[in-house]
């Protein structure tokens, strides 16, 4: 009962934000620490790779809860009848793959805008799952 309380909401997808932005942020993090070292070369986790496995994940997501006859389906064709954190792992997962290396020679300013930018976008996904959760809360502290 409780995971499915947690599948109909934005917490797997704010989830998967979180944990991609704090990846990147370590991987960001040691371009800056590098930055002067000879030969290296920066790095990066590509934030339109991760939002366009996220988006397939989403809408697989808002597919299988609109369809009546999506479990059927599932266990017809040997897949998970699980709406809500199958499509998530996948993305997990995918942040492993998307690590790329940039040839250029980039500037302290860029990575700390980079770093800027994913902080945000840290903070923005942080404050709406412990909105989330307030709401769960209130709802069951309202049963109780």
């Amino acid at each position: 009962m409780l995971s499915s309380l947690f599948d109909s909401s934005t917490v797997p997808v704010l989830e998967q934000v979180v944990n991609f932005t704090q990846a990147r942020h370590g991987v960001l993090a040691g371009n800056i620490a590098n930055l002067d070292t000879p030969g290296y070369k920066t790095r990066d986790i590509s934030p339109a790779q991760f939002q366009e496995r996220l988006q397939e994940a989403i809408e697989h997501r808002r597919e299988a809860a609109q369809s009546p006859t999506f479990a059927i389906n599932a266990q017809l064709a040997g897949r998970s009848t699980v709406t809500g954190h199958d499509g998530m792992n996948e993305v997990r997962e995918s942040v492993k793959s998307i690590l790329y290396h940039d040839d250029s020679n980039v500037s302290i300013e860029q990575q700390v805008a980079e770093i800027s930018k994913n902080q945000a976008q840290h903070n923005l996904a942080i404050s709406l799952m412990t909105s989330q959760f307030r709401l769960l809360r209130a709802a069951i502290n309202e049963r109780a």
